[in-house]
């Protein structure tokens, strides 16, 4: 019973970090404050109160519009919240995590993994948009596995530790080239976000899940351009003009990817103790 409870809290975290994910995917990309300004409408700008962003409950109380001005709110709110809550449970299932039986080296790792998903969402959602990974993003990830490293060398005394040292390392390095020269001699930075994305699933997640992400990663987006030009091919599109670039978001893959590996990875260890 008390472990019910447990995840209970769990989901309810879950559904507030994913009510503030649509919050931060809407204003980052628009240099907007995240903490200190309050909650408004998109559509008429009128300020939230406190029973409006209850997530969930106040989506389904207002039957998905304003209070305000009675536009229809994106049910892709409410599907974030309710997927939030739902991956931060399956997380702590797949830690076994128990109020009572769970040791301080799992209780840890679940909170700097639910700050690391985090991280992966917001990614997930800009890029989806934006096709972009945001460096303000990447950074608070990097801050994040620094914070974990740090308390891995002190207290567990993980002798893999220098090996997460080396990847933060490479990171560093590879910011400094992007900074340095790559903004200066190219126009589309998107490759390189891409790369440090990957850096950062390696550092938190370690070399398999990474592996496992990129393929999967890979055979989506092969499968959706097979798809796309099956599509084409059907529909006898005629040529009249240049078709427009198709935009694939990598780093949104990436992402989903590489949490539904975390999930099944640690559920396969875990749960084999």
């Amino acid at each position: 019973m008390v472990d019910v409870i447990l995840y209970i809290v769990i989901f309810m975290i879950g559904t507030l970090f994913g009510s503030f994910f649509t919050l931060a995917v809407y204003r980052i990309p628009l240099g907007k404050d995240i903490t200190h300004e309050r909650s408004y409408c998109p559509n008429c700008n009128h300020k939230l109160s406190f029973f409006d962003m209850i997530p969930i409950l106040s989506y389904l109380f207002l039957k998905g519009k304003c209070r305000y001005c009675k536009q229809k709110i994106r049910p892709r709110y409410l599907l974030l919240e309710l997927l939030s809550g739902l991956v931060f449970v399956l997380f702590a299932m797949s830690l076994k995590l128990s109020l009572l039986g769970s040791n301080m080296s799992t209780i840890v790792y679940f909170v700097f993994g639910l700050f690391y998903m985090a991280t992966l969402f917001i990614i997930a959602g800009i890029d989806n948009e934006n096709i972009k990974v945001e460096k303000s993003v990447l950074l608070f990830g990097y801050i994040v596995e620094t914070l974990y490293i740090i308390y891995l060398y002190i207290v567990e005394k993980d002798p893999n530790v220098y090996k997460y040292v080396i990847y933060l390392a490479i990171i560093c390095i590879l910011n400094v080239v992007d900074i340095a020269i790559l903004r200066k001699k190219v126009n589309n930075s998107y490759p390189i976000e891409i790369l440090l994305l990957c850096m950062l699933m390696l550092t938190f997640t370690y070399e398999t899940v990474t592996i496992l992400s990129i393929t999967f990663t890979l055979l989506v987006i092969a499968f959706q351009l097979i798809g796309k030009r099956i599509f084409h091919k059907r529909t006898k599109t005629v040529k009249t003009e240049k078709k427009p670039e198709t935009k694939i978001p990598i780093g949104c893959y990436l992402c989903i990817a590489n949490i539904i590996c975390l999930l099944v990875t640690n559920t396969y260890i875990f749960w084999q103790i």
